[in-house]
């Protein structure tokens, strides 16, 4: 197990991924890890994720209260968000939030991520919806998180981001590059006509494969067996994107690209 400085230095480390990466601009993002049952460790607010020190790195207890912050630093003001997770969810030791382009690009048109395209995909995440607006640093947003937080490792933030939560932070942090390139895919492959979407029988197979590996963490497949029902509507075709949706979201796509490349 990580001592406390170690996974400090890991946050850091991730935070330049996702700024890197263009999953963050200037001082947007946060990341959090759960060391104990009351003590979780976040970036600060204010600070640029690619450009952290383990100093930089805050402690917080499950409501919220500052354990530790160097001078002139404090934790991220959407930790409640993250706390709410890891009220919710007792798996969870990490989570992840970032504005990845495409993805925050979905979640500003208002198209969840549902369509089954690609095998790796649906077994990681199935889909992915989108909870309601919220505005930042208030309760709104964990309490539109929390709908989802039982049936599902992501979560698509209307008007906002994305949100990634896992058993480590590695995983909170590969959830969200699987978001993202999940969401790159799917817009180019409308762009080329529309993407060919699994079959019922193939998704079903897939969810199969996922019970086999064992893998950590919830799935919206979990939520369909309970259901009762033989394959999940989540991931079928059940989603269909209007033309004027599908048009949206490419110009917004676009625009944030081109912004990225100036």
């Amino acid at each position: 197990m990580l001592g406390e400085y170690d996974v400090k230095k890991q946050i850091c480390e991730i935070g330049r991924r996702i700024y890197d990466r263009g999953m963050v601009a200037a001082n947007d993002g946060n990341i959090s890890v759960k060391i104990s049952d009351n003590e979780f460790l976040c970036t600060p607010t204010g600070v640029s994720k690619g450009f952290m020190t383990p100093d930089m790195i805050c402690k917080v207890d499950i409501d919220g209260n500052v354990l530790q912050a160097n001078k002139g630093l404090k934790p991220s003001s959407e930790i409640k968000m993250h706390l709410r997770v890891y009220k919710q969810r007792p798996d969870v030791r990490s989570v992840v939030h970032a504005h990845p382009i495409y993805a925050t690009s979905f979640a500003i048109a208002g198209i969840p991520l549902t369509q089954p395209i690609m095998p790796e995909a649906v077994i990681s995440l199935g889909c992915v919806p989108i909870a309601e607006y919220g505005t930042p640093s208030t309760d709104e947003i964990p309490d539109a998180v929390e709908k989802y937080l039982q049936n599902y490792d992501a979560v698509l933030l209307e008007n906002h981001g994305a949100l990634s939560y896992g058993d480590s932070l590695m995983t909170a942090y590969f959830k969200m590059e699987s978001l993202e390139f999940y969401a790159q895919l799917l817009y180019t492959s409308k762009q080329l006509g529309g993407p060919k979407e699994l079959s019922d029988s193939q998704v079903q197979t897939l969810y199969d494969l996922r019970s086999k590996f064992n893998l950590s963490g919830k799935h919206p497949a979990n939520l369909c067996k309970s259901n009762g029902n033989t394959t999940c509507s989540c991931t079928t075709k059940k989603e269909e994107v209007k033309d004027n949706d599908l048009s949206g979201v490419i110009a917004e796509v676009t625009k944030r690209v081109m912004e990225q490349l100036k």
